[in-house]
C-alpha cells in the first residue's frame, strides 16, 4: 500500500453493522429525525417533514420499544448509530430505514437493505417489500425492485408521496 492510499485508507469511516441494542435507542431518533428534516428537504415541504418527523418521538425509550416490534439492524461509526434499518421478517417488509443525511448516498442504506434482504433468505422468504419515500424510490428501482405503484398517506395532517416497491429475493445474486 502506497503512503497515499494507506492514508486516505485511515480517514475513511468504517462502519460495523450489528443487531440493535438499547443503546443505539437515542441516536435512532437522531438519525430518523435528521433524515426526514434534512435529508427530505428536496422531496418534500418544509410542514410536510414536520409532520412525518413528529410522527415517532425523538426519545430514545420510544425507539428501544421498537426493538420488540421489529428486527433492528444498525450501521455504526465510532461507536454511534448512523443508519438503521426496521425489518418485520414475518411480512417480509422493510418499515424504515434512515440514514444520518450528511452520509446518505455513501452505500449505508444499500448494505443494510442486502443484511436484510439475507436475514429474510434465511427464514424463507422469496420476496421483499418497502413503502418508499421519493427520495428513495429511484435508488432501489436502480437495484432491481420492482415500482408498484405511488400511494398517499397521512402523516400530522399532512399527505406525503411514497411508493410501494417489492424485489424478489435469490440465494445468487448477479
Amino acid at each position: 500500500m502506497t503512503q497515499q492510499s494507506a492514508s486516505a485508507h485511515e480517514k475513511a469511516p468504517r462502519i460495523l453493522y450489528r443487531e440493535a441494542r438499547v443503546q443505539d435507542a437515542a441516536d435512532q431518533a437522531e438519525v430518523f429525525y435528521h433524515a426526514v428534516m434534512q435529508g427530505a428537504a428536496q422531496h418534500y415541504s418544509l410542514t410536510q417533514r414536520r409532520a412525518w418527523a413528529s410522527v415517532l418521538p425523538r426519545e430514545a425509550s420510544a425507539w428501544a420499544v421498537r426493538h420488540s416490534l421489529y428486527t433492528t439492524l444498525v450501521a455504526v461509526c465510532d461507536g454511534r448509530c448512523v443508519g438503521f434499518l426496521e425489518l418485520d421478517v414475518a411480512d417480509a417488509r422493510v418499515e424504515t430505514l434512515y440514514v444520518w443525511p450528511s452520509l446518505s448516498g455513501r452505500g449505508i442504506g444499500t448494505t443494510l437493505l442486502i443484511h436484510a434482504e439475507r436475514l429474510l433468505l434465511e427464514q424463507g422468504s422469496g420476496t421483499i417489500a418497502i413503502e418508499a419515500s421519493e427520495m428513495l424510490v429511484e435508488r432501489l428501482e436502480r437495484r432491481g425492485w420492482e415500482n408498484l405503484g405511488e400511494q398517499w398517506v397521512e402523516r400530522g395532517g399532512e399527505s406525503l408521496r411514497r411508493y410501494r416497491l417489492r424485489k424478489c429475493l435469490n440465494a445468487v445474486e448477479t
